[in-house]
């Protein structure tokens, strides 16, 4: 695996506080917009602030994806749920924490110490959360799913 990649994104400004992402790899677009917690915000649009939380959330995940085959950790379900909190600092707004809190959802034949290790391992490793300062806390859930018996 080559150590440097670069990921390409394109904004155009639509109108007001919106615009459009786009990627020349990527078949979507998404529309970005000042947040309603500032002036002229936008409700039920994506903002930055979305973006930077969702960065970490599916960094998590997808590391936990690659450390779980890795480890060949047996699971059924995956969830996270993220917040980050945005605060002024020294007189700037900045995204100062991220929860993170994943639900893994284990066969009974798995180890749970085994999948919190995993876990934990992710959130370390997760390269979104080692290039940011904001403090990234994470609150984990293991439920261990009973085989249903047969009649």
């Amino acid at each position: 695996m080559d150590t440097e990649h670069y990921y390409e994104v394109n904004l155009g400004w639509q109108q007001d506080r919106k615009g459009t992402l786009s990627s020349p790899v990527l078949d979507e677009s998404i529309e970005v917009a000042t947040p309603p917690e500032f002036p002229k915000g936008m409700e039920g649009i994506w903002s930055p602030e979305h973006f930077f939380v969702a960065a970490v959330s599916s960094c998590l995940m997808t590391t936990f994806l690659a450390i779980a085959e890795y480890s060949k950790l047996d699971f059924n379900k995956l969830s996270i749920n993220a917040e980050g909190k945005l605060e002024k600092a020294d007189g700037k707004f900045v995204m100062s924490k991220i929860l993170l809190k994943p639900e893994l959802r284990i066969p009974e034949h798995t180890d749970p110490k085994k999948a919190e290790r995993v876990l934990q391992k992710s959130e370390v490793a997760c390269l979104i959360s080692n290039s940011i300062t904001s403090t990234v806390t994470m609150e984990t859930e293991i439920v261990v799913e009973r085989a249903a018996l047969s009649t």
